[in-house]
């Protein structure tokens, strides 16, 4: 029957239960090791409690394990009815663990382990571990199980919850007695241990020094000092120990390892292709630079005026590409953002353009917009076109002005808003027949190069916009 799927643990158990706020409390923080404990068990965790419905169950909480595939939907909201799950009914009547099995599918059992959770002798939930076990073939597995239902009476104490993150696939479980002796190792642990020269794990003491001679170097993190970093063997392994005490005194530990020695690699080959990367813009930089410096020389030999605004002009665009590889050899990833961009464009295109007298001003705002490095030099282009253009353009006759760009979502990517309160376009403009290099140059980037549209309108004494649409952009495949 259906009940409420799309609720959380405790606006269920709210909704569908008697249970007492105080009852749904306890339930709710044990809530958080469940996927640990599906984990641990291999099996599909079911949590139920008692409807307010008359001869119903609950089906609080449904949760499939990291470290094994299990077939089926998830049924977290469901309501029950008793008669069809006598194992469970039976555990709320004993008050006690039981074992059974149970139809899964037509002619398809399941192993079915039930823990009942108790407060003040009463029975609040039931919970059921679902296991295929001809498939597991895990040797030792009632140790899993036994671990399993000492973490969950752990749990309905206020302890520390974060250590029960949940375990992975290909991670090995070790589990020790009171005594830190070792009494279930599963496939991946023996295998880890193996590579280290260690044959047999079960029966030996954890920190015995067959086990611990090939540690190199062990990292401790202060707030987490559960979990350590080891390098042992040529192997990176992160080791996370669980510790579960009664009184004080040692019940038993749960030891998982995980080996990181591929990820640990991959992660230091990124770092050292991303320092390799941010070099090359730097060096790209600072070679642009060098060019504009020639560029610049020439121009001031330069007899005439029309070379030497051209020159200038090519300072400048060579200029607005080495932004972005400034911009890049700086950032830690492959990417740009646009208004930044934008402001250090504008601030090299007024050092160089500007009159001693006129002041201009410059405003972003919007959508903050961050474009793979692909396409940051034609939009570092573009942009230098457009405030060059207002430069040279926007305000003759006048001693101040303003610059601005606005950035927004729109439906099929982004719309960017260059304008600028300048004297506005003369009447007789079209965009398809200007002689202007600069626009010329902007409309054959949008359109040719980043497949976007381009427009541009104004009227005379107020301003001119520039309106830009831009395709949602991809990140670079190789970023």
């Amino acid at each position: 029957m259906r009940g409420t799927p799309g609720l959380s643990f405790a606006a269920r158990c709210r909704k569908e239960t008697h249970l007492s706020a105080m009852q749904i409390g306890l339930l709710s923080r044990m809530e958080a090791v469940f996927p640990f404990l599906a984990d641990l068990v291999h099996g599909d965790l079911k949590a139920y409690v008692p409807a307010a419905k008359e001869g119903f169950f609950l089906l609080a909480a449904h949760i499939h394990p990291h470290t094994v595939y299990m077939a089926g939907a998830k049924e977290t909201g469901r309501l029950v009815r008793r008669i069809e799950e006598p194992i469970i009914a039976e555990a709320f009547q004993a008050g006690q663990a039981v074992s059974g099995k149970r139809e899964w599918t037509y002619g398809t059992m399941r192993d079915m382990h039930v823990f009942p959770i108790l407060s003040e002798g009463r029975v609040l939930c039931a919970l059921a571990f679902e296991v295929d076990a001809e498939k597991l073939l895990i040797e030792g597995y009632p140790r899993l199980l036994e671990a399993a239902r000492v973490v969950l009476l752990h749990a309905q104490k206020a302890c520390d919850l974060a250590p029960f993150a949940p375990i992975q696939a290909g991670d090995g479980i070790l589990i020790t007695d009171a005594r830190s002796r070792i009494v279930f190792a599963d496939v991946a642990a023996r295998r880890i241990y193996r590579v280290l020269g260690v044959g047999s794990l079960v029966g030996c003491p954890l920190y015995e020094r067959q086990l611990t001679r090939h540690v190199t170097r062990e990292t401790v993190e202060r707030d987490r000092p559960w979990r350590k970093e080891i390098e042992a063997g040529g192997l990176s392994l992160v080791r996370r120990e669980v510790a579960i005490r009664e009184g004080g005194t040692l019940c038993l530990r749960i030891v998982l390892l995980s080996d990181v020695t591929e990820t640990r690699a991959r992660d230091e080959a990124l770092r050292i292709k991303s320092a390799i990367i941010q070099e090359v813009h730097h060096r790209v930089k600072n070679n642009l630079q060098m060019v504009a410096s020639l560029l610049r020389l020439q121009a001031r030999r330069a007899s005439s005026e029309e070379v030497r605004l051209a020159l200038r002009e090519s300072v400048n665009r060579i200029l607005s590409i080495s932004v972005v590889h400034e911009y890049l050899s700086q950032q830690g990833d492959e990417a740009i953002d646009v208004q930044e961009v934008f402001g250090h464009i504008f601030g090299l295109v007024v050092r160089s353009m500007a009159d001693k007298g006129f002041s201009v001003r410059t405003a972003c705002k919007g959508e903050r917009l961050v474009l793979p490095s692909k396409c940051a030099s034609s939009v570092a282009l573009v942009l230098n076109e457009l405030v060059l253009n207002a430069m040279e353009h926007a305000f003759i006759g006048r001693s101040e002005g303003l610059i601005g760009l606005s950035v927004k979502a729109h439906a099929d990517g982004w719309l960017l808003d260059f304008y600028d309160d300048g004297i506005g376009l003369p009447k007789a403009f079209d965009i398809a027949r200007t002689k202007s290099l600069g626009l010329t140059i902007v409309k054959t980037l949008i359109e040719g190069d980043l497949g976007g549209q381009f427009s541009i309108a104004g009227e005379a004494g107020c301003g001119t916009h520039a309106r830009i649409i831009l395709p949602k952009m991809q990140p670079d495949s190789t970023a």
